[in-house]
């Protein structure tokens, strides 16, 4: 069943050129999480991740918010081990593990899991009105969705320390020169940069895509001499694709190259 098949009650699915948007759609809550919003999302991601039309994916939200993390109403307070482990851990290692490129577009607050599920998309690009705020210690938990492991390798040690600990909001230009972001643009104009960026990753070579990806992932916790040897590695399999002979022989006789994401 195609993608844009589907209907679900908490999310908005289109699909345009090679480009799946996602949107999450509970606006009045601030698109916070609940247990049925995870499934959807996972179950979409899953759904786009296995199709080879769908090229690039985008993740945005509806209404003011990008997510205002977990739905305190829709949470079993003496269980969140469980909660963690069988909603956000999966939906961050599905995330992490696309064979596609994801483009988290925040168009509003991004806070407490909200923020870290964005930042851990593979390129940020957020509307200057947003503002991503790490609110666990507000009352009185640790950060989760990644964000204690994805933070510390944006912006470094200090700050995400002291971003866990006081929770102090971080506005879209802030964090895009932290480094905790791509880029911070107008409020109008952040679907139309997401768009052409999403559409020109649905044009580019997408197995060389996903494992940049994976090798950029990797590095922060190899060595140099498991990286390069990884490189070796990923470099040939990038050379056995009809992508790769598509691009040397456009580059040879000096046309635009079409890839077809094989």
């Amino acid at each position: 069943m195609a993608l844009t098949d589907r209907s679900f009650e908490d999310l908005l699915v289109a699909e345009s050129a090679g480009v799946a948007t996602i949107t999450l759609n509970r606006p009045d809550k601030l698109n916070s999480f609940t247990a049925k919003l995870h499934a959807s999302l996972l179950d979409v991601l899953q759904t786009a991740d296995g199709d080879p039309n769908i090229r690039c994916v985008v993740i945005t939200g509806a209404g003011k918010g990008f997510c205002a993390g977990q739905d305190l109403g829709d949470l079993d307070m003496n269980n969140l081990q469980d909660v963690l482990e069988k909603q956000y851990n999966p939906l961050l290692r599905q995330i992490a593990g696309m064979q596609k490129p994801i483009i988290a577009a925040v168009n509003g607050v991004a806070a407490g899991a909200g923020a870290n599920v964005a930042l851990n998309c593979d390129i940020v690009i957020a509307a200057h009105s947003a503002k991503f705020i790490q609110s666990f210690s507000q009352i009185g938990l640790v950060p989760d969705g990644g964000g204690s492991w994805i933070l510390p390798r944006l912006i470094g040690q200090a700050r995400a320390m002291a971003l866990a600990l006081t929770a102090e909001p971080v506005k879209a230009d802030a964090a895009a020169d932290m480094g905790m972001i791509y880029k911070s643009v107008e409020d109008k104009q952040l679907q139309v940069v997401v768009g052409e960026l999403a559409g020109t990753l649905a044009q580019m070579p997408t197995t060389a895509l996903a494992l940049i990806r994976n090798m950029m992932r990797q590095s922060s916790t190899n060595t140099l001499d498991q990286q390069l040897n990884l490189e070796r590695d990923f470099q040939h399999a990038a050379s056995k694709t009809s992508d790769f002979k598509e691009g040397v022989d456009a580059f040879l006789h000096k046309r635009k190259p079409i890839y077809t994401g094989r």
